[in-house]
């Protein structure tokens, strides 16, 4: 599908990833509608021309059918992406990440729009037994609140397809990495580190292992695969992510060294950082490849990058 020109809400469009896709359709001149509350989103990652801006909720159905109607096309973003602390507070996911998808599936067919591209997350495979895992891998169980209510959505998306016509592409990715980055590991070591160079904590043992992908990478082959992808039940599941992996401890020496520090790490023990966390992340990209994708940056040059970016924008340290 070609969105050159097309009507296009993004939700979460002032987000990390939501961002860049707006950057991406800015650039083939699309008529852009960002819906976001800027609970973790930033008003200055969105431009003031060419892109309508709704300060507003999912969870709010007249503020969802307003923003819905008249688009060609929808990339769904917004979401709650605290992993960490979702048994702290576990209707949020279910709200922020189920109920806001229902709402604005509901939206969209009452307006006849059939079109949507949703993140979805590794972390729905929680801890598997195959590596690379690929997206037809025996259904798992689930070990994250966040991951579960990422497969709750995708049940609507896939459903919906089934029932309404819906044209869906779901993108289950690692975690990325890049410019306007503002929530994640990286984040946290920066400003640990920042406060105190001399010391470092780390959850875990430091052995836990994932891919991460540069966020223009991944807006690549979101476009790769809503362009050339074909479906006989326009059902579209890929996932976005590196062919190869780093564990934590490689990742903080990569942190350190860009920021001149070597401090005493002190780690808290375990085969991961907290409960809920997958100590391994591998994705099997068979599939996305097949369409001709492949990432341009590599793991290490990502969290390179992502560091020089915290430092020339402290202010995304301020919001916890």
């Amino acid at each position: 599908m070609d969105l050159a020109g097309k009507a296009v809400l993004v939700t979460g469009g002032a987000g990390f990833v939501g961002s860049h896709v707006v950057d991406r359709l800015l650039a083939q001149r699309a008529r852009i509608t960002v819906l976001d509350n800027l609970s973790t989103g930033f008003r200055q990652f969105v431009p003031e021309d060419r892109v309508k801006f709704i300060h507003g909720d999912l969870l709010d159905q007249a503020v969802v059918d307003r923003a819905v109607q008249g688009q060609d096309f929808v990339f769904h973003f917004a979401a709650n992406a605290d992993v960490r602390n979702g048994l702290q507070h576990p209707r949020v996911d279910v709200a922020q990440n189920v109920l806001a998808t229902h709402n604005l599936l509901e939206a969209m067919r009452a307006h006849g729009v059939k079109n949507i591209a949703f993140s979805s997350t590794g972390s729905i495979y929680g801890e598997p037994q195959v590596f690379p895992t690929p997206e037809d891998c025996p259904f798992p169980t689930q070990t994250s609140l966040y991951g579960a209510s990422k497969v709750g959505a995708e049940g609507l998306l896939t459903a919906y397809a089934f029932g309404f016509g819906f044209s869906v592409w779901i993108f289950r990715f690692v975690s990325l990495l890049g410019p306007r980055y503002s929530h994640g590991h990286v984040l946290d070591f920066w400003r640990s580190l920042r406060r105190d160079p001399t010391k470092l904590r780390v959850l875990g043992d430091g052995t836990q292992r994932k891919s991460y992908l540069h966020v223009l990478d991944c807006v690549d082959a979101m476009w790769t695969a809503i362009e050339r992808s074909r479906s006989p039940n326009d059902i579209h599941i890929y996932n976005l992510g590196q062919p190869d992996w780093v564990d934590v401890n490689q990742s903080i020496r990569i942190i350190c060294a860009e920021l001149g520090v070597a401090p005493a790490l002190e780690y808290a023990g375990g085969p991961r950082g907290w409960v809920g966390d997958a100590p391994r992340i591998l994705l099997d990209l068979s599939r996305i490849m097949a369409l001709g994708w492949k990432p341009k940056t590599t793991i290490a040059e990502s969290i390179a990058e992502t560091v020089r970016f915290l430092d020339k924008n402290a202010f995304l340290s301020q919001r916890a």
